[in-house]
């Protein structure tokens, strides 16, 4: 009996496991297909042409700049759809990273990565797309969208997914119980040599005492 139980529970967790694995292949695979379907869109935004507005746009490095004009130039739905639209362009980032990039500092890989995604992404605007430039403030607010995108959502999603994938077995190690004090006695009490428990100054007093009978000498 003992032998079939461990036998079924063997054949259970093997099963588990299969199960498991074939979960989070699929999560990666629909991660990446994501991914790969943002970046299409991505790069049909971003890298278009735009010919009419080759003589009006010009390139941004200072922080801040574009986000004034639309605050002062720009009506209020032109300057929500203008912000609005660079946010969500990077939230994207902030959902599928997490899950693709390893789980410790997960939060800093994901910057890094929308960070360096987008900075390149702008070059390649401002140097081969006619009617678009490298504009700092769209690198602020799509890296915002991801880091909002994550805090929302991704963070989540991406915690689930590592669980999983780490298994049961990768668990934390169980804190170890704090020492319970002996009956009648306080905690960081300790006993003096008399048996009693006295506060540090007494034991310091009680020191210099024992010091200053050794060396005190002898009457002869």
């Amino acid at each position: 009996m003992d032998a079939e139980a461990a036998r079924a529970e063997r054949d259970g967790t093997r099963s588990r496991g299969w199960g498991r694995l074939l979960l989070r292949v699929s999560v990666l695979v629909l991660a990446l297909v994501a991914l790969v379907g943002f970046s299409v869109v991505l790069a049909k935004v971003t890298l278009t042409p735009s010919p009419a507005s080759e003589d009006l746009v010009t390139s941004n490095l200072r922080p801040g700049r574009s986000l004034r004009q639309y605050a002062e130039e720009y009506t209020f739905l032109a300057a929500c759809k203008q912000a609005g639209g660079n946010l969500l362009l990077g939230m994207p980032f902030g959902i599928l990273l997490p899950v693709l990039v390893p789980r410790r500092l997960r939060m800093i890989r994901m910057i890094l990565l929308t960070v360096l995604v987008i900075v390149v992404i702008e070059l390649a605007q401002g140097a081969l797309v006619a009617g678009r430039a490298f504009d700092v403030d769209d690198v602020i607010l799509n890296t915002a969208g991801a880091i909002l995108a994550y805090l929302l959502l991704g963070r989540r999603l991406s915690h689930r997914y590592h669980v999983l994938a780490d298994g049961p077995g990768r668990t934390e190690e169980p804190p170890v119980p704090a020492r319970r004090p002996e009956p009648g006695r306080r905690p960081g009490r300790p006993k003096t040599r008399n048996g009693r428990t006295g506060s540090r100054w007494s034991r310091m007093r009680q020191g210099l005492r024992a010091g200053a009978a050794r060396v005190r000498p002898r009457k002869r």
